[in-house]
């Protein structure tokens, strides 16, 4: 578990990613913000696919896979690093949530009625100074965040994808639970000198893609080795050194006494005729930071 692997099909035009999710990843990061259970589910969804793209990056840096739109869930972010650091938060409209449930009772909705009309989006942002990010932008369409992200990978990377996102509760003694999740990418690529480029491998892929179910994503009993051999055996699939995950955030102080020197000088002025400290907390992680305002009008001076 909480680990990401990228793999090549190795007589086919065919690569992938796949991910497992546990205690030091989903369950950490879920427990902490402890949304309601559909809005943890399409988090633990998107952390899946974030950590998936992130390990296709060849620069050091971070992937947020963002959904932003006008329903129940205002704004989704999943943000996960190249050296295996992720996190992630989920702001609702309380408001239309509540009329959602109300509406769903026990019938878990589509993506379209969680986040609304809106968008979504994939930055790359690389970690070197005065590199502009990449950002890719699609409509919201499908029903599943899956559905949506096959969409974005087809649309606005052209690139033939398919996509299969699992979150599980797993109950425990006591009334508490434990949190999984997994995911898994296969995409068609361009051909080689060494393999030929047809559609016939691409479908044979999708087929024995299909057949992946949501617990071999999330069972800590299949292994992602074991899950890949029983799909891709006969077409020879190697798969890379894993890479290892962890809920890790990186704020600081110092990160938001910078963010809030950038503001202009009159704000902080106001501010600091009101207040002799400015309070901030972190959306992802929730640690409070209590920065006296004296620090960042030094920074401005």
């Amino acid at each position: 578990m909480d680990v990401v692997s990228s793999f090549q099909l190795e007589n086919a035009t065919v690569r992938g990613r796949v991910t497992k999710l546990g205690d030091l990843t989903i369950d950490s990061i879920l427990k902490r913000h402890d949304y309601p259970k559909w809005a943890a589910e399409v988090l633990g969804e998107a952390l899946a696919l974030a950590v998936m793209t992130a390990a296709t990056v060849k620069v050091a840096g971070r992937i947020m896979v963002q959904a932003e739109g006008d329903g129940p869930i205002k704004l989704l972010v999943a943000e996960a690093r190249t050296d295996g650091h992720m996190r992630g938060y989920v702001r609702l409209n309380d408001e239309k949530w509540a009329k959602l449930v109300e509406t769903h009772q026990d019938k878990k909705p589509k993506i379209p009625e969680l986040i609304g009309a809106g968008v979504m989006g994939l930055i790359i942002i690389q970690d070197q100074e005065n590199t502009q990010p990449y950002q890719g932008i699609v409509p919201i369409e499908g029903d599943t965040l899956a559905e949506c992200a096959q969409h974005y990978f087809n649309q606005s990377e052209q690139i033939p994808t398919c996509v299969h996102l699992a979150v599980e509760q797993i109950p425990e003694d006591g009334g508490t639970v434990r949190w999984r999740a997994g995911g898994m990418v296969i995409q068609k690529v361009a051909n080689d000198d060494a393999r030929s480029d047809t559609e016939e491998d691409w479908n044979t892929a999708r087929a024995l893609f299909d057949t992946v179910s949501d617990d071999e994503l999330t069972s800590e009993n299949v292994t992602s080795s074991d899950l890949l051999y029983r799909l891709f055996h006969e077409e020879g699939v190697r798969v890379e050194m894993p890479l290892e995950l962890i809920d890790k955030c990186p704020c600081s102080a110092d990160r938001f006494i910078k963010t809030l020197a950038g503001m202009p000088k009159a704000e902080i002025v106001d501010l600091a005729n009101e207040e002799a400290e400015l309070v901030a907390d972190c959306q992802f992680c929730g640690r409070i930071y209590r920065i006296p305002t004296e620090d960042v009008l030094k920074l401005q001076s």
